[in-house]
């Protein structure tokens, strides 16, 4: 029975078979090597009785050099993937072999070993021959699936060109192989970078430049393009995706964002469609991730709402940073759960710091049982009603969850000596016109009056943003469906301006808040929210034509600009005078809780 499950072990794949497979071969080049040796340094003069010679030699040449490939861990590499640290570790490993070969060679007084007296030139050619003959062999499976069947007639998966030919193209490519191109089959790369042109990567030519696509397209047949820039502008990434649906490729693809920023890993799994986020995404901005690093690395970090749209990409942008713990905070099971398992794919190595509790934050009870149990040192508080019409029908629901779960989460703050509370606001919160508004602008004076009690050490920063992208609240899903059924466009009017931020680049805006403030402010996250309002106020002023020149025009003209300064003083008294009763609310209600 021991005989048959010891073949039955070396019939199919497995690590016993493997190490067999190796050390049969390793003995065989290992003895060649040594009788090559005895040739080169005896000049081919074949009257010399060499198997002498191997009986006398070979055990102490082949026991070593196995020794030491064991030491250097070379039997449990794997065949398929072996890359250029396992190729160290043979060279290492051989180099020391010799050197004990060497060694064991060296005329001692009280012991005479076979190999005392051989000639360095035997240890050398040895060395030499079995370093080649080993490496061939634990790179040919590798050689022969990435290069020769590459060469093979039979080719497979889409015809692919390939944009961006740097390190993330070059995963893209290396990927591809590995595959073995089911999918994809790559013709060429395009690269704006003139210095790579006309030069190979792994047998694939870079074609030309970004702006040549189409031409490429038709020239090389191409069924599919994948976008291999993560930082591509969207202008140009708009022209590449336009420039595709017009030559009828469909199939475009684009990688993901990298969240792991040292160690960035790009395969075909994860490439993805481009979305309507990417296409008409703002211009990227520039973030201090290594300030974003040194205040977020090793600290405990608790995330409300981490379920949410929000939530859940601060969540995955903090894991990036090194977190001792992470505390994910939300009121649905499921979601957790959901965030969970993507967590645990994209961020294997931080298994057993993540911390996943369920509770409403309007629990004053479960919060500060919280915040007493895992003591964190930053909050971000994303937890919120969002959707604008759904308050104005649920009012008391906005008020509860908005301003009562806010201030029961930065009483919990300070009573647990936070460092800093980042609280996620909206641009509704300027001049409120809205139950949601008004209840997120109540939220930042809880915030504000919290932070500006010097006897506390937390600092509170209230982060503004309008519309995002693909969060659960943004406007374009419903423009959208309003688009797929004839229209028309709910538009506010149709001079208005809406400026668009991605999930991503708006948790990015988070983040630098988080280091820039210092307590008590109210930062913008889109950054051109100033300039709007700026440039909005100057297109409200109405300016006298050329063509109007008549005396009569130009009163009737400057009487219509007295009536809108009237209007807008009028406007800002009111505004003022719901800003004081605003500030009233949040007296009784700081006084009533105490």
């Amino acid at each position: 029975m021991k005989i048959f499950s010891l073949l039955h072990e070396l019939s199919y794949p497995s690590l016993l078979r493997r190490i067999i497979f190796f050390l049969f071969f390793d003995v065989l080049i290992i003895t060649f090597s040594l009788y090559l040796s005895f040739l080169v340094h005896f000049d081919f003069n074949f009257n010399i009785a060499y198997s002498e010679l191997l009986r006398d030699t070979l055990l102490f040449f082949i026991v070593i050099k196995i020794a030491s490939l064991a030491v250097f861990r070379v039997y449990n590499l794997t065949w398929r993937y072996v890359g250029v640290s396992d190729l160290m570790n043979i060279v290492m490993a051989i180099v020391v072999s010799e050197m004990a070969l060497v060694i064991c060679s060296l005329p001692y007084t009280f012991m005479q070993l076979p190999l005392t007296g051989f000639s360095k030139r035997v240890f050398f050619v040895d060395g030499i021959v079995t370093l080649c003959l080993i490496s061939a062999l634990r790179i040919s499976k590798k050689l022969y699936m990435e290069v020769i069947r590459e060469k093979a007639p039979v080719r497979k998966g889409k015809r692919t060109l390939i944009v961006g030919a740097g390190n993330t193209g070059e995963m893209i490519l290396r990927d591809m192989a590995r595959n073995g191109y089911a999918d994809f089959y790559p013709i060429g790369f395009l690269d704006d970078d003139r210095t790579v042109m006309g030069t190979y990567m792994h047998g694939v030519k870079v074609l030309g430049t970004l702006d040549k696509l189409d031409q490429f397209i038709s020239q090389e047949r191409v069924e599919a393009v994948v976008i291999a820039i993560p930082s591509l502008n969207h202008k140009t990434l708009r022209g590449l995706y336009d420039s595709a649906q017009k030559m009828k490729v469909n199939n475009i693809k684009i990688v993901p964002r990298i969240y792991e920023f040292d160690k960035p890993d790009i395969n075909l799994k994860g490439l993805e469609d481009i979305s309507i986020e990417d296409l008409i995404g703002r211009q990227i901005i520039s973030v201090d991730y290594q300030g974003i690093r040194s205040f977020l690395n090793g600290k405990s970090v608790l995330i409300t709402g981490a379920g949410g749209s929000i939530g859940a990409e601060i969540v995955v942008q903090v894991c990036a940073f090194g977190p001792s713990k992470l505390i994910l905070f939300d009121i649905d099971e499921t979601e957790l759960h959901n965030l969970g398992l993507k967590l645990g794919r994209l961020f294997p190595h931080l298994d057993g710091q993540i911390e996943y509790v369920t509770g409403d934050i309007r629990d004053a009870l479960r919060v500060r049982e919280i915040f007493g149990k895992y003591v964190p040192q930053i909050v971000f508080h994303a937890a919120a009603y969002k959707h604008v019409p759904m308050m104005e029908y649920n009012p008391q629901e906005a008020v509860k969850v908005n301003i009562f779960g806010t201030f029961n989460l930065a009483r919990a703050a300070c009573e647990s000596l936070v460092e800093k509370f980042i609280m996620i606001s909206t641009d509704k919160a300027v001049r409120p016109t809205s139950v949601m508004g008004a209840t997120k602008r109540l939220a930042e004076y809880i915030c504000g009056v919290s932070g500006k009690d010097s006897s506390r050490l937390t600092q509170f920063v209230s982060v503004r943003f309008g519309n995002v992208l693909g969060s659960r609240g943004s406007v374009l899903p419903l423009f959208l469906d309003q688009l797929k059924h004839g229209g028309p466009l709910t538009v506010t009017h149709k001079e208005m301006r809406r400026y668009f931020m991605t999930i991503p680049e708006a948790v990015s805006l988070v983040l630098q808040a988080s280091i820039m403030g210092n307590g008590g402010e109210s930062l913008p996250g889109c950054g051109r929210v100033k300039s709007f309002l700026k440039k909005f106020s100057r297109q409200k002023r109405v300016r006298m034509p050329a063509s109007m020149k008549s005396e009569r025009q130009r009163r009737a003209k400057s009487r219509e600009r007295r009536a809108e300064s009237r209007e807008r003083r009028a406007e800002i008294k009111q505004l003022w005078g719901e800003e004081r009763k605003l500030k009233n609310i949040i007296l009784v209600v700081l006084v009533s809780f105490g």
